[in-house]
């Protein structure tokens, strides 16, 4: 959804956990491999009588009981029939290295804890896994050598997929930093596996909308990539498509369409008519950025038609292409093909085929909404985004995109006049972020702002000056005090100290706003000059009568007063739309 649903993930499901190995040194690529059984050097016998295991505490102090254990769980990890067991059985292996700590078992220490953070989060048990991988980290901290060196960069990067599933995005690129660097101390800076790394981090700043950050790891990957692999290679190809995706966001178009058709080209020579079309679709929304509309149409059909053919009519992929050109019709003013459109991702949705993900429905589900949102069909845009929310609540790792979509939500309650529900919206959507430790982002601050519009139309003015002075805190630590969205939060503070009788503090903001919209903007700026009427209005009398607060907070109201064209202005200032 534009300017609100996070980057999503990447990957959308549950990544690869990296088990370490010790002596393995192909586990330094950010977990990307699988484990190797321990047990494939044998043949698997159909039916066997499960080895009974002592239980007692003293038995777990017997130097011979973890290495037996641990073999146990690998086992059963690496036949996936039973992970309860396998999970029990590491945890006692965990516990009976634990005891014998200092004999040299520090290695199977780790290894059996991060058999039970795998575990775990094959369950869907991420919070349970935080603490278990931590652990691993401390045991390597305190011994020397390649074996655990490698071991804690494992440690690192399960820890960052951990949080990452979990939506804490800053942590998980801080766990992926760490192992980077110990990565690059044990092999050096060009080896291939390091690429993989950096790309991870890449992946990991694009979806905190870091985009300087990601760049510059994107563009060190591509350059291991070239070093190491043919030209017009998969890898570079992959790179090249990341780097697309980042020049967009930052709105350098010919670089990202220059990229787009130098990956198309890689996967051409390789033959992979899919992640053409893919490809096709992308350069397809670039066109569309430069208006360039015909250009982009032939893309989209191109793709559409390789999708088609391919994947079949019903395929997902297929929805999306509908769903790009329903975008692109909307744009340029055919609202009756874009919801044809639209319909006909829809019944593609209502009965996808096997293996179409819940997070694959939702996501499509929610730029359908913002497309019905701009034709102004907000309640059949809020009946999307509820099935939306429906599908991914039972989802892991999924509560920063609800969070988002709650938001949205927020939003067009609020257009139709549903304040008690807009507010319930984001309340809930506040909740998820704080809980995903999200609380000082940009866009926290931004659904603070939003939530106390909504306090102020239920005449919660106490409660939005609160939320207002939040908002403003953080954006101006994330956005700086001269951002656009922080100046909005205090305009609207203003009038909320306004409302409430607080005269002084909002002639202070007032001034300040005044000030900087006059050296931003110039005098004549129609922001500046409605700054101005107001602060005007404000120091006729500073000595405030009640109904005059009234005639203040009906402006905040955005009522159909005369100063409804400002209240339109700070909302759309505000607003979750690009």
């Amino acid at each position: 959804m534009p300017g609100l649903v996070s980057v999503q993930q990447t990957p959308p499901q549950t990544p690869p956990v990296p088990v370490f190995i010790p002596g393995d040194r192909t586990r330094v690529n950010g977990g990307s491999n699988k484990s190797p059984s321990p047990s494939n050097s044998r043949a698997r016998p159909g039916k066997k009588t499960p080895e009974k295991v002592p239980t007692t505490n003293s038995s777990l102090e017997n130097p011979d009981l973890g290495p037996f254990l641990l073999k146990l769980a690998r086992d059963g990890m690496a036949s996936g029939e039973n992970p309860s067991k396998a999970l029990d059985y590491a945890l006692r292996a965990s516990i009976a290295f634990e005891n014998c700590s200092g004999s040299g078992h520090e290695v199977e220490l780790v290894m059996s804890l991060h058999i039970v953070a795998s575990i775990y989060c094959s369950l869907g048990r991420f919070e349970d896994a935080v603490p278990v991988l931590e652990r691993s980290i401390e045991v390597t901290d305190l011994e020397n050598g390649s074996d655990l060196a490698l071991a804690r960069f494992s440690g690192y990067m399960q820890l960052g997929d951990t949080y990452s599933m979990l939506g804490r995005v800053d942590k998980s690129i801080s766990c992926y930093g760490s192992g980077l660097k110990i990565q690059v101390e044990v092999l050096g800076e060009s080896d291939p596996t390091v690429a993989e790394t950096c790309r991870y981090l890449a992946e990991a700043h694009v979806q905190a909308m870091q985009f300087d950050e990601a760049e510059s790891f994107c563009k060190k990957t591509l350059e291991i990539h070239r070093k190491h692999t043919a030209p017009a290679s998969l890898e570079e190809a992959a790179d090249r498509r990341l780097l697309a995706l980042i020049c967009e966001a930052k709105g350098d178009y010919e670089s990202a369409l220059e990229h787009l058709v130098l990956a198309s080209m890689s996967m051409i020579a390789n033959g992979q008519d899919n992640e053409v079309a893919a490809i096709d679709v992308s350069i397809g929304d670039v066109y569309l950025s430069l208006c360039r509309f015909e250009e982009a149409i032939f893309s989209y059909q191109k793709a559409l038609t390789v999708f088609k053919s391919t994947r079949g009519d019903n395929h997902p992929s297929v929805a999306s292409v509908f769903i790009h050109l329903a975008d692109l019709y909307y744009k340029t003013g055919k609202l009756r093909e874009s919801k044809s459109y639209c319909e006909n991702a829809m019944r593609i949705y209502a009965k996808p085929v096997p293996g179409t993900t819940f997070e694959e429905i939702a996501s499509g589900l929610t730029e359908i909404s913002a497309i019905y949102e701009a034709i102004n069909e907000p309640e059949e845009a809020l009946k999307l985004l509820e099935k939306a929310v429906r599908l991914l609540e039972d989802t892991p790792g999924q509560q920063s995109t609800i969070a988002g979509i709650e938001a949205q939500m927020g939003v067009l309650f609020y257009m139709i006049g549903m304040y008690g529900k807009a507010r319930n919206s984001f309340e809930s959507a506040i909740a998820k972020l704080h809980s995903n430790g999200e609380k000082k982002s940009a866009f926290f601050g931004i659904v603070l702002n939003q939530m106390g519009l909504a306090c102020v139309q239920l005449y919660k003015i106490d409660e939005a000056v609160r939320l207002f002075e939040e908002a403003r805190e953080i954006l101006e630590q994330e956005c700086g005090s001269f951002h656009l969205n922080t100046i909005g939060v205090y305009s609207n503070l203003a009038a909320a100290y306004d409302a409430m009788g607080r005269v002084e503090d909002a002639i202070e903001i007032l001034e300040y706003i005044l000030k900087v919209r006059e050296q931003k903007l110039g005098t004549a700026n129609p922001d500046a000059e409605d700054e101005k009427m107001r602060l005007v209005e404000l120091l006729k009398d500073t000595k405030r009568t009640r109904n005059r607060k009234g005639k203040s907070l009906e402006n905040l109201l955005d009522s159909n007063s005369t100063r409804k064209k400002e209240g339109t202005k700070k909302w759309s200032g505000f607003g979750f739309k690009n």
